[in-house]
């Protein structure tokens, strides 16, 4: 299970969140954000996205494990970064709905310097950025409301530059985004240009979806569901996830099944890759 990540009652360090754009909320259309928000069990979510990660379950019931399965991860790979690779600074990009612990509270539980910049393009997400921006007084944390296509735009907003400094290590996290971009969307352009702009001994953090690791009746009737589920998704090889990490170096065990990176849990407890398919790396840029 997730630990718990205690902070001091502290004064914030707050960076003004935008006006809440009430006008994208569409509540007829899913969103990522709000669909991983149901299947984790909350409740900002609406019957769009209910169907749409319904649709999904049903051609792929393990999916509320692997979400689960997901997050654990990335709580393991944010201790990783701060406790074992120094890492002080974190732009973690598609955020998705505050979950507690968030990954500021893991990061600044390490070590409360700790700089965290949260990325999202969901309006609901941007309603509740107050919750990510609770910081302890020694760090900073930033929201800004971005799409992972557009990394320009985020690599040069005020409060990307005002929280980060580029010319130190910067922790990329890519946790269960990129399985959202097409072909069409230059994935590998998009992360190559993101990794571009980190410095020397920054680390990459990506988990992706794919049907490798599940039996072939459900790879054959998983990816063809992303259509009925009105949400496009990309289910990508081990060779293809690998292409992301083009020029990074891999942190032990390097590529693997997210439940296998770096576990907590003894090998007798640990969940099935069949039961969160989904890949898992760390790697460092030289």
């Amino acid at each position: 299970m997730d630990e718990e990540v205690a902070l001091a009652d502290t004064t914030s360090d707050i960076r003004p969140v935008p006006e809440q754009p009430s006008s994208r909320i569409d509540p007829s259309v899913p969103h990522p954000a709000r669909r991983y928000d149901y299947w984790l069990g909350g409740k900002d979510n609406f019957a769009a996205d209910r169907r749409s990660g319904d649709a999904v379950a049903a051609a792929y019931p393990a999916i509320r494990t692997t979400v689960i399965e997901n997050r654990r991860f990335m709580h393991r790979a944010t201790r990783y970064l701060a406790e074992t690779a120094g890492v002080r600074q974190f732009l973690d990009i598609g955020t998705g709905i505050p979950t507690s612990p968030n990954m500021h509270e893991i990061a600044q539980g390490v070590t409360s310097e700790s700089r965290v910049v949260y990325v999202d393009n969901d309006p609901i997400v941007l309603a509740h950025a107050r919750a990510l921006l609770i910081s302890a007084p020694e760090g900073a944390t930033a929201y800004v409301d971005a799409d992972l296509r557009d990394p320009e735009r985020i690599l040069a907003h005020s409060d990307v530059r005002a929280t980060i400094d580029f010319d130190r290590p910067v922790g990329l996290m890519l946790v269960a985004i990129l399985h959202f971009l097409t072909d069409a969307d230059d994935p590998y352009g998009i992360t190559r240009r993101l990794i571009e702009a980190l410095p020397s001994n920054s680390y990459v953090v990506i988990s992706h979806a794919t049907t490798d690791l599940v039996p072939r009746n459900i790879a054959a009737t998983a990816a063809p569901v992303t259509t009925t589920s009105m949400i496009d998704m990309a289910f990508r090889s081990r060779d293809q996830f690998a292409g992301f990490f083009d020029g990074l170096e891999f942190v032990e065990p390097g590529i693997s099944p997210v439940t296998e990176w770096r576990p907590d849990d003894p090998p007798e407890q640990r969940r099935p890759a069949a039961q969160a398919s989904m890949y898992a790396a760390v790697a460092r840029k030289p």
